[in-house]
């Protein structure tokens, strides 16, 4: 009879509490280790994510001056008297002054296009009242000539011709596209150059792009309407555009 026979023959229980305590200490260990490593794997991941959110949005602007390409004019003028037909007569000697005045500066004959003309008529005192407007639209590319023509305006009022409201020049630049591609990466260096100087003094270096967004462009009077000068009003422009840019740091 072995000694454990013994003692539970005699009424005495086996030492069990020595193994249970082993194996809970085992389990623990076993937790601890699990618990450690990934506490250091999440610790680890944690800091490349943090590394990975590091990054600087800044702005770049690029400006350019331009000068329109395409001009446009349009010259309304008006007459009014009791009879329709004296009232076309008057508007048609007008249109031939404007017509002469285009000419003798040089401009095409395709340059000067009829812009419609309009017939309407109004009573007072008993009597009716015809009035009969025309237009006609200047559309050129030589814009030197066109300032010149809107200089000597003038001798169109010399001649009778009185130009109505909203027959001012118009000047237009068309060339945008052209000039968009150099505009935007002329933008891009300027925003990585203040994202190279907030680096600087941050201590970090400038990687990559990690997001741009490029804003729309402006074309403005160069001198602004300060001046007196609407957009259309002068030949000379400043096209503008501002990007967005968000670079990574190392």
């Amino acid at each position: 009879m072995t000694d454990e026979t013994a003692d539970t023959a005699n009424g005495a229980t086996p030492n069990t509490g020595d193994a249970t305590l082993k194996r809970w200490l085992a389990s623990s260990g076993v937790i601890a280790i699990g618990l450690i490593v990934g506490g250091f794997v999440l610790g680890d991941g944690l800091v490349r994510m943090k590394a990975a959110e590091r990054s600087v949005t800044v702005r770049g602007l690029a400006e350019r001056e331009v000068t329109a390409d395409l001009a446009t004019w349009t010259l309304s003028f008006a007459s009014t008297a009791l009879s329709l037909q004296q009232a076309q007569s008057s508007t048609d000697r007008d249109a031939e002054a404007v017509r002469e005045f285009f000419d003798e500066l040089g401009f095409p004959d395709d340059a000067l296009t009829p812009g419609g003309v309009n017939v309407s008529n109004y009573t007072n005192d008993g009597r009716v009242f015809y009035t009969v407007r025309q237009r006609l639209i200047l559309r050129t590319k030589d814009i030197e000539r066109a300032q010149s023509a809107v200089r000597r305006q003038a001798e169109l009022v010399r001649q009778g011709v009185v130009l109505e409201d909203g027959s001012g020049i118009n000047y237009t630049f068309t060339g945008l596209n052209a000039i968009k591609p150099e505009m935007v990466a002329e933008a891009t260096r300027d925003a990585r150059s203040a994202a190279e100087q907030f680096a600087k003094d941050s201590g970090a270096d400038v990687g990559s792009i990690r997001k741009a967004t490029q804003g729309y462009f402006s074309i403005d009077a160069r001198d602004g309407e300060a001046g007196g000068w609407g957009v259309g009003d002068t030949p000379f422009k400043k096209v503008r555009v501002v990007t967005t840019v968000d670079f990574s740091l190392d």
